[in-house]
């Protein structure tokens, strides 16, 4: 059973005598005491040690000879404890990037799990994946045998076009059919396209029939109802599944990294799945967002490649405000509108025969209240 306490008995480092005391887990604990009654011994010499010690004898050798060898501290038993985090008291810090984070270092731990295990997603909610070749095989082949569908490689998408080039460029490349707009026509039937519309346009590079493999009928078989090889544990191969991933790879070339799996159902069936979208880089296969692999860097405000381009990680960003520049808009800019440049009285003429002149350029009135 999952233990709700942390239970020290015979704690004996520095000024602690043989003390033992339990805490509850999951809580905020706040140990008090007077000076010298041995509170950073019992939370920093003992328990946070003993937690810092089992965790890296947990390690791998070859990782644990880069941490050198942990003492154990004077304790008779710790139970219930975790690996633990110890956060020393600082300074206050008056860089104007400095957060609680920073100040205990937790971010850079938090920058290094989100880059690990985070899911990047595009502005419209669409998690970004990157899946090989073969990752997109095996998810169509997971589809119900019998199962009619299209292999599609996108070469418009929501484009103001008239189609011919690219109608022209499919045929040269021995393609019969193509999607223009939801419809499938042939290539050379295709229609002359509105340029004043947008248009999205798709090359079928293929019409495929998902087959399962023959297996005995007793063999087990996976939840998509595949037989599995008893000796490899996984499904057994379509037996057309090279021809398909030849297909996906077209399709991928043609798309620039995109293909489009759609349904293809016969005559008065309904479709069997709706149309996926696969993406083999770190880009969002419906809008086409585009990200670089995940890095810590991507999550520091005080790096380049992870700050707001607009406050650039500060949090705050400087504005014009022109109620202050132009406190009275009825006076004129020979009369002094402009306040920042009116308190200065040694530049006051220079700067004025450059508003004048700025005004003659583009026919300003420089005497007209602003």
């Amino acid at each position: 059973m999952p233990q709700d306490q942390i239970v020290v008995r015979g704690a004996r480092e520095h000024n602690l005598k043989d003390v033992t005391v339990a805490f509850p887990r999951d809580r905020l604990v706040v140990i008090t005491g007077l000076s010298g009654s041995g509170k950073s011994s019992l939370a920093f010499d003992t328990i946070y040690a003993e937690g810092q010690r089992r965790y890296v004898e947990s390690l791998s050798a070859y990782a644990r000879q880069f941490l050198g060898q942990m003492e154990k501290p004077d304790v008779d038993q710790i139970d219930g404890l975790s690996p633990a985090i110890s956060i020393d008291q600082k300074g206050a810090s008056r860089n104007p990037r400095s957060t609680v984070g920073t100040v205990t270092e937790i971010y850079d731990h938090l920058r290094l799990l989100f880059a690990r295990i985070g899911i990047p997603h595009c502005p419209n909610g669409h998690a970004i994946e990157r899946q090989t070749v073969q990752q997109i095989v095996d998810q169509v082949l997971a589809l119900p045998e019998g199962t009619r569908l299209l292999v599609l490689g996108p070469l418009i998408k929501d484009r103001k076009t008239e189609g011919d080039r690219v109608f022209e460029a499919a045929a040269k490349q021995g393609f019969v059919r193509v999607r223009v707009d939801g419809e499938i026509v042939d290539v050379g039937e295709a229609p002359t396209l509105d340029k004043y519309k947008r248009h999205s346009i798709e090359v079928v590079v293929d019409r495929y029939v998902v087959r399962h493999a023959e297996a005995p009928e007793d063999a087990t078989r996976g939840p998509d109802r595949r037989p599995i090889d008893p000796e490899t544990g996984r499904a057994i191969p379509d037996p057309d599944a090279a021809r398909l991933a030849d297909s996906i790879e077209t399709a991928l070339r043609l798309g620039e990294n995109i293909v489009l799996i759609a349904p293809a159902p016969a005559e008065g069936e309904s479709p069997a799945f709706e149309e996926r979208r696969y993406s083999e880089r770190y880009s969002c296969p419906y809008d086409g967002f585009t990200i670089d692999e995940l890095e810590p860097r991507n999550f520091s405000f005080n790096s380049p490649h992870g700050a707001c381009p607009t406050c650039t990680g500060l949090g705050t960003r400087l504005e014009f405000d022109p109620n202050l520049l132009i406190p009275d808009p009825g006076k004129s800019l020979a009369a002094g509108a402009l306040a920042p440049w009116s308190r200065n009285a040694m530049d006051a003429s220079w700067r004025l025969r450059i508003l004048e002149a700025v005004c003659q350029a583009y026919g300003w009135s420089f005497k007209a209240p602003v």
